[in-house]
Formats: structure tokens, sequence, C-alpha cells
């Protein structure tokens, strides 16, 4: 936070570019007028990426957090305007599809779109050519067109928003290089620049991709890659010729009323050839992710006046793009008359994850990221990143750009290089929820890897962990079971194994890695003082009791739920769910620290991360005891080991942390030790279990099983947008003590909005997430997440919904079916909680 009062905080903005010129826009209307936004090259095309961004807008995505990114950036633009022309062209958006897996897709993102409240609509090949007249429809299947799309006019928004900034005190300073950033005792002071330093007790990257440059200034990492992309113009076109000419041919008298008549017909995307399509007067850009990789190294890239156009504008190489311009010609035939009048490779930037990094730095504080932004989102990044500043937190969720979502291991150069080039290559491909990015695997595995490969582990990926999700060792217990069967993209990354698993956690008992889940361990004299008052249950325990307890910001919202052993007076053991965790403690911990995974100390707390050097193994079942018993002198009966206990011991010859809890509803334990006795816990477990019929279980069956039980998942369930009381673990929270984000819950027991529990009521239907959900025909909400669940016979699903009364009918849609579900009461399965205390 600012050593001085916030509205006299001085912000040093670097880079006035789209996202810089919004983000000092949005600060000012915030009244922190001291704002000076810093930029190398001339104002106002200084020749980022914003100088020859080609502006296009198309709101749907996956995440919701990105379409809402992009909505405030439509909204906004729309109501900017430059010597009387518009910022924002509503032309709309038009996606086609020449393959029945793009029409598929289509269905689906006309679902999300739904979902996340743009307007969308399907329409066929003729429907199609009646907005693209140059169109062969008969290689269509069809298309998806939302109408609110268009083109920034980037430039002009730019401008716009400088000067509104401009006349509440901001000031834009052109030809200003950094070239350092200052610092004392941990905090930003000034950026340093070749024209003079400026004091600053906030400094914002918002670089583009030169971000890494600058973050390496201020000692921060900025896990971005800078990659070449085509983009050409076509000669002028007969077709268009006066189309796009208010005065029919006649020459536009200004600059304004050319820009104005620019462009009339949809943004058209031929994901199918990973190209799009948008208008210039008389002529057609075509931009394409079809070549090969370009990576870009930002510490090399020229200045403004050593550069031969402008620093973001590579030379065109023709051979990259011939087999674009066949595939353009194939779409648009009319193209086959003309070709490429001129081109260029413009650098932009990705990260491993193809989602923005901001957020303030923890090893640095006041200096924050606003970086791998694009045009799309800039405006709604700015208001995001601007609330955070004035008032401490988003007004939406965006913990899939927090900065610190990374684990250490996803931050090497290598890895983001990897990865940023794979998201440019997967940019327009039609990509699974499922479905892992290649390389570079295997990167993390656990200390069971090797015998998990023995037993036919199909691996899939996340946060650079490999996680079993079925064992085809247990392909035989599958002969026999009667399941529906499944449509093809409910059964990409999926198994009947998984079926035949879940039933053996039911019936006997398994073994799942849970390695992957993040360990944090916090102690010392404050520790748990410091972690009652950051978690809203009471850890007010003996050692031994483990405490399901939630994380949340000062306005009430789901920052992430732990799970908190006392093992010691003090020490703890938190299960948590993202490095975003450990940087929110540590950040509330006294003191400082400038490593981003080591110990916080201060105020008697230290706070480090012990995942990498631990294991852990879920035994879950009914058999669970009978298995692990014989295994250790200690009493591990209903009696001698409680619920929610956690106890110190050893299976054989491991020293274990044994906790019971169960995330799959079944009697068990979560056994954890050091990484390097992991195999010998894993054969010791496996050797005993052998006359109890113990299988290894993956992550499909564990999802089925956790749904069936209505656990929770952060960041797919719930988030930081959402109260306990609305998602339905409000028995986490305890009002007779003091905790952040208390205050705010007072008055909000009673949800407008639940999470509530659906069962799909045809035996045969699956759905994935995400899809929308309405109720007497209108929409109503949206899909978390679902999965079959095996001891149900149907498909669960959790929605964000208004609150419903059990047995309500509703209706989700899946790629453009009306499936029907009903609102049921949770837990679904063994409600009486007879199977985990027994």
């Amino acid at each position: 936070m600012s050593r001085t009062p916030a509205h006299r905080s001085r912000v040093v903005v670097i880079g006035a570019g789209i996202v810089g010129c919004s983000l000092a826009d949005e600060l000012t209307a915030r009244g922190w007028t001291d704002v000076t936004v810093l930029e190398q090259g001339p104002l106002p095309a200084p020749g980022g990426s914003t100088s020859h961004a080609p502006g296009l807008v198309f709101q749907t995505s996956p995440s919701k957090t990105m379409t809402e990114f992009a909505a405030y950036t439509v909204q906004k633009f729309s109501s900017l305007e430059v010597d009387g022309l518009p910022c924002f062209n509503p032309v709309g958006g038009l996606e086609v599809a020449t393959t029945a897996a793009r029409w598929a897709d289509l269905h689906r993102k006309a679902g999300l779109a739904a979902s996340w409240g743009v307007r969308g609509e399907l329409l066929t090949p003729q429907q199609c050519k009646q907005l693209w007249p140059m169109l062969d429809e008969t290689k269509l299947h069809g298309g998806f067109h939302t109408a609110d799309d268009g083109l920034a006019r980037a430039l002009l928004a730019c401008r716009a928003q400088m000067e509104r900034a401009a006349g509440r005190g901001a000031r834009f300073l052109e030809r200003h290089t950094v070239t350092g950033i200052e610092r004392e005792d941990g905090h930003v002071t000034g950026v340093v620049t070749d024209r003079g330093t400026f004091p600053a007790d906030h400094v914002v990257s918002a670089a583009g991709f030169w971000g890494p440059v600058i973050g390496a200034m201020a000692g921060v990492d900025v896990p971005l890659l800078p990659l070449a992309h085509q983009y050409a113009t076509t000669e002028p076109l007969p077709q268009l010729a006066g189309v796009n000419d208010p005065h029919g041919g006649t020459p536009c008298s200004s600059e304004a009323e050319s820009l104005g008549a620019e462009a009339s017909k949809p943004i058209l995307r031929f994901q199918d050839r990973d190209l799009y399509f948008r208008e210039h007067t008389d002529r057609i850009g075509i931009g394409s992710y079809a070549h090969r990789p370009m990576p870009v190294d930002p510490f090399t890239v020229p200045a403004f006046d050593e550069a031969p156009v402008m620093p973001s504008s590579l030379p065109f190489t023709e051979d990259d793009f011939a087999p674009s311009w066949q595939d353009s010609v194939e779409l648009l035939p009319a193209l086959g008359e003309s070709r490429v009048a001129e081109g260029f490779n413009g650098v932009f930037s990705f990260t491993p994850d193809g989602m923005p990094v901001l957020g303030e730095s923890r090893e640095l504080r006041g200096f924050w990221l606003a970086e791998a932004v694009w045009v799309t989102h800039s405006a709604g990044v700015a208001r995001a990143v601007a609330e955070w500043m004035t008032d401490g937190r988003p007004a939406i969720d965006i913990h899939e750009c927090d900065l610190y979502r990374f684990e250490d291991a996803q931050r090497s150069p290598a890895y983001i290089e990897d990865r940023g080039a794979q998201n440019f290559v997967e940019v327009y491909d039609v990509i699974h929820p499922l479905q892992p990015m290649e390389q570079p695997r295997p990167l993390r595995t656990s200390p069971f890897y090797a015998r998990q490969q023995e037993l036919g582990a199909y691996f899939l990926e996340g946060g650079g962990w490999e996680r079993p999700h079925w064992y085809e060792a247990n392909a035989p217990l599958a002969d026999g079971l009667e399941l529906p069967e499944r449509d093809a993209w409910s059964a990409r990354y999926w198994s009947p194994i998984a079926a035949a698993e879940a039933r053996a956690t039911r019936e006997k008992v398994a073994l799942y890695d849970m390695t992957p889940l993040r360990r944090l361990e916090v102690t010392g004299p404050g520790a748990l003082d410091f972690l009652h008052r950051m978690t809203t249950n009471n850890l007010r325990k003996k050692p031994g009791a483990v405490t399901y307890t939630l994380l949340l910001d000062e306005t009430g919202g789901i920052r992430s739920d732990l799970t908190v052993a006392r093992l010691a007076p003090d020490r703890f053991q938190v299960g948590a769910n993202s490095p975003a965790d450990l940087d929110w403690l540590l950040r509330h911990a006294h003191g400082g620290t400038s490593r981003s995974s080591g110990a916080e100390s201060g105020g008697g707390v230290q706070v480090r991360d012990i995942t990498s050097g631990t294991c852990c193994i879920g035994v879950w079942g009914p058999l669970a005891r009978d298995l692990v018993q014989p295994l250790t002198r200690d009493d591990f009966s209903h009696e001698g080991f409680g619920y929610f206990r956690a106890k110190q011991t050893y299976l054989g010859h491991v020293p274990v942390t044994a906790m019971r809890l169960s995330y799959v509803g079944e009697l068990g334990w979560e056994l954890y030790t050091t990484a390097d006795l992991g195999l010998r816990l894993w054969d010791t477990l496996w050797e005993a279990g052998r006359e109890h019929g113990v299988i290894a279980a993956g992550r499909s069956a564990f999802n089925s099983l956790r749904l069936e039980k209505g656990y929770r998942a952060w960041g797919a369930d719930m988030t930081a947008e959402h109260n306990p009381y609305e998602a339905g673990v409000g028995f986490a929270v305890r009002t007779d003590k003091e905790f952040v984000g208390r205050a705010a819950l007072e008055g909000n027991e009673t949800p407008k909005r639940k999470l509530t529990a659906l069962l799909l009521d045809d035996p045969a239907a699956n759905v994935l997430g995400k899809e929308p959900v309405s109720v007497d025909g209108a929409p109503a909400g949206y899909v978390t997440s679902a999965s079959y669940g095996y001891t149900l016979g149907r498909c669960v699903a959790y929605a964000w919904l208004p609150p419903l009364a059990t047995g309500t009918g509703v209706h989700i849609e899946y790629f453009g079916e009306k499936v029907p579900a009903t609102v049921a009461d949770e837990p679904l399965f063994d409600p009486k909680m007879t199977r985990i205390r027994r």
C-alpha cells in the first residue's frame, strides 16, 4: 500500500499504449490525479503493439473474466470519440466453420456466450454469405454471429483517454526511455529515465512486450514471450469499391470520414486455417496465426528512431504467409484476382497460459504489472487494476490473471518460451477443457511416478504436474459395467475405467496421488493468532485438530478454501489451492521477504511452501482402515482417530503425518511424508492392500466422487466473486471471532444466488462445465463443474443460479441442445456421513 494518502499517491505508468492510456483514465476518474505516463516513443502512436493492432474485439471466451474484460472494453470505447469519430465500430463478429469439429465448437461457443451474457446467434451458410457476400458458402457448415463485437480504434481510444486523463491532472510524456526503477526498504520510490527521475509511490508496468525489460530493472519476473504475428493487406478489390465509402467513391474530405467508413462487415474469423479478416475501406486485411512461432527478444528490439517502420513492426516474411494466402482464396474466391499489397510481422505478447499478468509485486511493493494485454481486453484490465490500486481489490474475480498464479517451475525462461510459442500455435485451435499442453512434459512428477507408469497411468497435466486420470491396469474391472454411451466431446480424455475406479473406491479401497495439492507450513509463536485472524473458522483447538476454513478478502469474497492441521502448538500444515494463497498469506504476515517461495518472518510467524519436498497419498474406501491399521502401532479406530483429526506416526518404516479427511466421501486418510520416502510409502501401502483388493485410482474417478458429495473446487465452483453463504460453505464461518472479511458478511447471510446441485434427468446425458442454465426458458446462470456420478447413475452438475426449490426443473444448453435437469438436495450421496465416520 502507499505510504501517502490515497488521493495524493504519485503514480507513474510505464507505457502509453492502450493499457497505459486506459489505466490513466481509470485512475484519474477515481480521484488519483497525480499520474505520469512515460513513453519511450512519440505520442500518440509510440510504436508498440497498440500502434499496429488490427483492433479486433471478440468478447466470448472460455474465461468468464476475459469475457467481462472485453465486454467493458466494448462498453467504454463505444462511449468515446475523437473529432466526431467513435472509438469503436460495432460491425459485429462472424466465425465460420468449414469442418464438423469446428461447427460443433461454435455450438459450444454459443453456449459460452449465453453463459456470460454475450449476444450471439448460430447461422446457416446462406446467412453467413448475406453478412459476407464474398464467402464461398459451399465450404461452410455454418457460422456464429456476435452482433455486439467489432473493431476498436486503438490509437483513437488512446487519444480520447489521454485527453480525459489530462483534463483531470495526468501528464503524458513522450520520448522518455526508462532506464531504472528506484526502491527503498522493499518499496518502489521512483522511475529513472534518460530525461530525469520521477518520484513515485506506485509504478505500473504497462510496457507490452517490453514488460520483461522493465521487470528486470525492478527485479520482478514478467512471464511473457513476445511473438511476431503476420498481417497483410490486399490490393483494392472491385467488390468493395464504394461499399464502405459514404461519398459513393468520392474521396473523403477528412481522416475521420475515411476511418469512419473503413468497415461495415463483421470481423471474419476462419479459425480452421488460423486466419481472420477485416475490411480497410476497399481492401481486406488478413491476420494469420498459421505460421511458425517467431519469438522476439524484447531486450534487442530497436528504439523507435532506429526501427525501419516502428519497433513492433518487423519485415513481412512472404514465404510464411504463402499457405495462408491460398487458404484465404479458398474461403474468399474473389481474392484470387488480387494479391498482397503490403504486410508486416507485428510483435505482441503471449504468456504460458495465454492470460494477462496483473497485480502488485510482493518483492517490490508498489510495483504493479498490467502486461500481456491485447486491445480486446484493455479497458477491462485497466479498470480492474485501477480498482485494485484504489480500492484494494478488483470488482471481478481475476485469479486466472494473478501475477502469482504460476508455479516456480513455470517461470523459467525456457518454460515461458515453450508454452508461449505453443499458445501461439493453438490460439485458434479447438481446445478441450482437459487438454494438456504437449511440452515440456514431464516436468513435475510425484515420487510414485514410476509405479504409476507400471500401472499404465493415463496422465494429464496441471500446474506442471503429471496427474494420473485413470490406470489401464484397472481395465478388467470395467468389463461388464453398464455405462451410457458418451458423446464425442465428453468422451475425450475419459475412459470407462474411471467408473470402475470409482466403484472400487466405494466398495473396497483405492490409493490416490494427492501430491500436487499445495501444502504450506506456518510456524512460530505467532502462527495461531495469525491463521486465526486470516481465516473464517475457529482454529483455537488442541494439536491434532484439523479444520476446514476459508480465506476471504476484505469484501467477503472467497479467495481460497483451506484445510488447516494443527500439528504442534506453534506448527500448522495448511492445505491450499494455488501459489496465490502463499502470496496472500505472506503479504499479511508481519515483515517482508524477497523470496517468492521462502519463509516470511516477523511477528513470530514463518510461512513456507513445503509442497515440493513432500508427497501425499489418499487411502479411501470402506477397507481403508483394514489396510492401514496393521502397519502402525497407533490406534486408527474411529474412537482412537476421529474425523478431522491428525496424527504423526509411522506406517512400516515410513514416518507420516496422517489426517483423517476424505474428499471422496469414504472412510480414509491423507498420508503425508517427505519426498525421499514417498516411493517406500506407496510400496508399503500397495503390498499391505493386496489382500483387500487395493487399486490405484485417478482424478477422473476422484472428480466424480467429490461432486457426488458436493465438495467444492475453488477456482471453478467458487471464487472471490462469491461469499461463503452463496457458495454453501457458510458452515466454515464463525462470526464470533474477528477475521479478514468478517464485516462485509454481516447482513449477507441470505443469498440472492446459490451454488446449486443439479441432477441431469437423462441417465445418458453429460455436461462438462460453463454451459448456460435456463429456468422457465430464460437464462438464469451457468454450470461451474460437472461429472458423471457413477454411484448415482446420473451426471451431477453444480451451477450458479437464483435460489430454487428442490425439484425445480431447469435446462442446461449443451452443444445447442436443451438438456433437462432437476435441482437436488445436497449432499447427493450419503447425506448422514455414515460412510466417512465409521
